[in-house]
């Protein structure tokens, strides 16, 4: 029986990184969880590792179909927080980002892997974004490298 398994070193590997500047203070969290993680777990020079600032979610779906488009990247990582207001607005953004990224990485045939917070209040977002333990930025950015590894072995 045959097992792929992740490996860690990938330091020839290009990953690009959508952030939303929408929640910018949780965003950046994510962003330093995901860059420790590429670094440190995946050994990925930094000079591979492209950040991409965008307005807020709705705009992710778009970037990463151009992103994808280019063929220069192994993986795309989305960052940032959906937090419900007093309004239905965060679902519209919700299913529309969902939507988009899962249908641009198949079309593509691209790993995109979800960093992006959709909580219901300002604590539960700053529980996923911890610096040391729980961000889930961190957490993207393995499972980009370990997806880029388990195709790369399909």
């Amino acid at each position: 029986m045959k097992s792929i398994k992740y490996k860690t070193n990938s330091k020839d590997l290009k990953i690009a990184v959508i952030i939303t500047k929408f929640n910018e203070l949780i965003s950046n969290m994510l962003l330093k969880g995901c860059i420790e993680t590429l670094k440190n777990k995946g050994k990925i020079n930094k000079k591979n590792i492209s950040i991409i600032k965008i307005p807020g979610a709705y705009e992710i779906p778009l970037t990463a179909e151009i992103i994808s488009l280019k063929m220069k990247y192994n993986a795309i990582i989305v960052l940032g927080a959906i937090i419900k207001g007093k309004t239905r607005h965060h679902n519209f953004i919700e299913n529309s980002l969902s939507y988009g990224i899962s249908k641009v990485s198949l079309k593509n045939k691209i790993p995109i892997t979800l960093g992006i917070l959709m909580t219901k209040n300002i604590n539960q977002t700053l529980e996923r974004c911890g610096i040391k333990i729980n961000n889930k930025g961190s957490e993207a950015a393995e499972a980009a490298l370990e997806m880029i590894n388990i195709i790369k072995n399909i």
